[in-house]
């Protein structure tokens, strides 16, 4: 990806070397944002995660990075930026208002809106604060775990947790927190994965403006595929447990995610990512 000496946005807000303090935060669609976000990662959101009431106290202590990892700032920080062009212009033709969110860089932990989350949580969106937070150790885990290296592979990530922003603002996320009492989990679930795919769609239509700029590179939507089926629902865990068991699927399937990725990418519009109204996923 052509990124360096493009626009960083003024969006970003660092927190590394800020130590949140265990916080406790309302159920809610934070709250299965967040748990989306461990199931991306296939951790167990009861470590990471609690759900009664708000504690912001943070620690503070003087945090320099490394010469890689401020340069991991800068790059999400342009992606931001990349995002922020893309999703004003498609919400202008719309006839909409595309609110900026934030992209909170953190280290260790985080107190959001949503709650409390470690680093294990992996990247994860809250609509309660309109932020995208992220450990930028988490690349290295993206390189080495899930063997999804290159910079287009990162750039995704973040494109999918704004696909969830996007989600927000179009009153996606509402319509599912209101599903959340009416169903079984098995059935939710089902919608869940209909939601993510939906981002991974949204992740491909910024792709598609990105190719139009000319800031991709030869093997950058490769890598971008390799990731979204790097963290398909069955390849977690069959790697983390040795076996898949598809009615505890959130995410979809690696062939589901890179397709709907692919398909954004191709198409570059709103309209043909409506997954809620797709008969076969």
């Amino acid at each position: 990806m052509r990124w360096q000496g493009r626009r960083q946005s003024s969006n970003v807000e660092d927190r590394r070397g800020l130590t949140a303090k265990k916080g406790i935060v309302g159920g809610g669609l934070g709250t299965i944002i967040i748990v989306l976000a461990i199931y991306f990662l296939g951790g167990d959101p009861s470590q990471v995660l609690n759900t009664l009431q708000v504690d912001t106290s943070r620690t503070s202590s003087t945090y320099v990075g490394t010469e890689a990892e401020n340069e991991l700032a800068q790059f999400v920080s342009v992606v931001l930026a990349e995002t922020e062009d893309v999703w004003k212009e498609i919400f202008n033709q719309q006839g909409l208002t595309y609110e900026y969110p934030k992209l909170i860089i953190f280290s260790d932990s985080v107190q959001s809106a949503c709650g409390y989350a470690a680093s294990a949580t992996g990247p994860f969106y809250c609509p309660g604060d309109y932020s995208v937070y992220i450990d930028l150790s988490f690349f290295n885990e993206l390189q080495e775990r899930f063997q999804a290296p290159g910079d287009f592979a990162m750039a995704y990530v973040i494109a999918h947790e704004i696909g969830h922003h996007v989600q927000t603002l179009l009153g996606i996320m509402e319509q599912m927190n209101a599903l959340r009492s009416q169903l079984s989990e098995t059935d939710y679930n089902k919608y869940l994965i209909r939601l993510e795919l939906q981002a991974d769609y949204f992740a491909g239509v910024w792709a598609h403006y990105a190719e139009r700029a000319n800031i991709l590179e030869e093997g950058d939507i490769e890598e971008a595929l390799k990731a979204a089926s790097a963290v398909g629902d069955d390849r977690i865990q069959r790697s983390s447990q040795g076996y898949v068991v598809p009615d505890s699927f959130t995410h979809g399937t690696s062939e589901q995610r890179s397709r709907w990725f692919h398909k954004g990418f191709r198409s570059g519009t709103l309209e043909d990512g409506d997954t809620f109204g797709a008969e076969i996923l």
